[in-house]
């Protein structure tokens, strides 16, 4: 039998799908820790750093390698994201004395999409040629390589503006989990997929929900 972590290793099968133990624990421990981001907890960080671990792996062994290297940037950022809501400056915090929610300015958020524009070209053509620059490391080409790229690129943009608690990440990851969801499609990881789809919809919902949040608390401080 291969290892419990290995993409081959099935736990059940549904409708005729093969769901591996990697897939289904990453996709529950994902869907968790977002669920307890858009609740405004600060335990989402925690919880965050069993999923990156398990979807680094699953990512290197579908072919997906900027999603599989974004893994390790959000494990840092986990424990720097917990640290950032739990432990605010004074005038940052809210009535829990935690980080409140804020909203940056419009031109902030056009330079940020133009850089990771820039990025994405640039990462998008190293990840395409990933398995002939480290053949002993990527024995296959990369998939969708500037598909993937824009992901891992916006995903940092997105995740930095979450540390922060700006209403705007919740927007960004929009358009980040409708393109993943078609990509994990495509990759025949079908719940990871589903899960993305979910992720879509507590994105809008989160959207609205911190922008009444940051509308009330402006109207409490003023």
């Amino acid at each position: 039998m291969p290892p419990i972590f290995d993409i081959k290793n099935i736990f059940f099968s549904v409708f005729g799908y093969d769901m591996s133990h990697l897939e289904f624990w990453a996709t529950l421990t994902g869907a968790y820790a977002v669920w307890l981001s858009y609740k405004e907890n600060v335990w989402s960080w925690v919880v965050g750093l069993s999923s990156v671990s398990l979807a680094f792996i699953l990512f290197y062994q579908i072919q997906l390698y900027p999603d599989m290297l974004l893994q390790v940037f959000f494990f840092i950022t986990n424990i720097i994201g917990f640290w950032s809501w739990k432990f605010p400056k004074e005038v940052e915090a809210n009535h829990k004395k935690e980080l409140k929610i804020s909203m940056l300015p419009l031109k902030t958020s056009a330079i940020l999409i133009g850089i990771g524009l820039v990025a994405t070209f640039l990462l998008g053509t190293f990840s395409k040629n990933l398995h002939e620059l480290f053949p002993a490391i990527f024995s296959l080409p990369s998939a969708f390589p500037y598909t993937d790229s824009f992901t891992t690129v916006m995903s940092i943009v997105a995740t930095f503006m979450l540390i922060r608690k700006n209403v705007e990440a919740w927007w960004m990851w929009l358009v980040i989990d409708i393109i993943s969801t078609y990509m994990y499609f495509v990759k025949d990881v079908k719940l990871y997929a589903l899960l993305y789809l979910g992720f879509c919809i507590i994105a809008v919902v989160g959207a609205l929900e911190w922008t009444r949040k940051w509308k009330l608390e402006r109207t409490v401080s003023a």
